[in-house]
């Protein structure tokens, strides 16, 4: 397990405060929906954009960095705000949320934004990118791993499947899946709606090595993600156990957040409950 120290615990959980603080208002200010979406990964994103990643904010093409894809695009909001508090592009873009002309736009765009990697929110496609990008790497002899973010009922679609097995088979360990297992999709409970268990399980016949982890330990995370590949010719697959609309009360595990927009007097309450778990 990783070493944690205070400050770096609470670097962490300030800029997850942060980030999360900035979804709120994003999709206050348009009345977007998916809040509860993009508030579930923040933690995960947190220990990737600002302790684990080989990444240069302002060389967002430099050829040797880390590749991330948000391939559960509707949470799009979350991969703006964590590129913005990175140093992507200036912060006051995210006040451009889902407007008109912006380059927000509710599902990441390649090219319109720095740090994008991938346009993403047909789901189910983000592995078959990721995985593009991890064979050209090992082509070309790069050390750069590739993260995908897959959202748990993504996993319904076989071309998730398809990629793995053709990962697996083929050994590519520079590439990385994550999943986002908040247990909630767009109609219902993963378990009610088609039941991914045994989950882990699944992964390791097609060939890869998988971890499950606390998505809100920064300790677990930061364990699982340092220590990839999990086993030298495998890819890596990390199933993090999270909860729906992570840090705002009034949202958490609730399916109806899928949708709904903290207006009002819900932002208010949101903003003061982040702000809170500040350390």
């Amino acid at each position: 397990m990783a070493e944690l120290s205070k400050e770096k615990l609470r670097m962490l959980t300030n800029t997850a405060a942060e980030i999360r603080m900035r979804i709120i208002n994003m999709s206050a200010d348009v009345n977007a929906s998916h809040s509860g979406s993009a508030l579930s990964p923040v933690d995960i994103l947190t220990a990737l954009y600002f302790e684990v990643m080989r990444i240069k904010p302002k060389e967002p093409l430099w050829a040797g960095r880390d590749r991330f894809i948000l391939s559960k695009g509707h949470g799009g909001a979350s991969l703006y705000a964590a590129l913005a508090l990175r140093g992507f592009f200036s912060e006051e873009k995210l006040n451009t949320f889902c407007k008109d002309g912006s380059v927000l736009t509710t599902h990441p765009v390649i090219q319109n934004v720095p740090g994008v990697e991938a346009t993403t929110g047909s789901l189910g496609h983000g592995l078959s990118s990721g995985l593009g990008m991890a064979l050209a790497g090992a082509f070309d002899k790069k050390s750069y791993r590739v993260f995908v973010m897959l959202s748990d009922g993504e996993c319904d679609e076989g071309s998730v499947w398809e990629a793995a097995m053709y990962a697996g088979f083929h050994k590519v360990d520079n590439l990385v899946a994550i999943v986002d297992y908040n247990k909630i999709q767009s109609f219902g409970r993963t378990e009610e709606v088609m039941d991914l268990e045994p989950f882990a399980d699944k992964w390791k016949a097609f060939g890869w090595e998988a971890r499950e982890i606390d998505g809100h330990n920064f300790k677990e995370i930061l364990g699982a993600l340092q220590a990839v590949p999990f086993k030298t010719c495998k890819p890596s697959c990390i199933i993090a156990h999270t909860v729906k609309g992570k840090g705002v009360s009034y949202m958490e595990n609730k399916l109806e957040w899928h949708y709904r927009s903290p207006t009002g007097d819900l932002r208010g309450q949101a903003l003061k409950e982040l702000e809170a778990q500040k350390i």
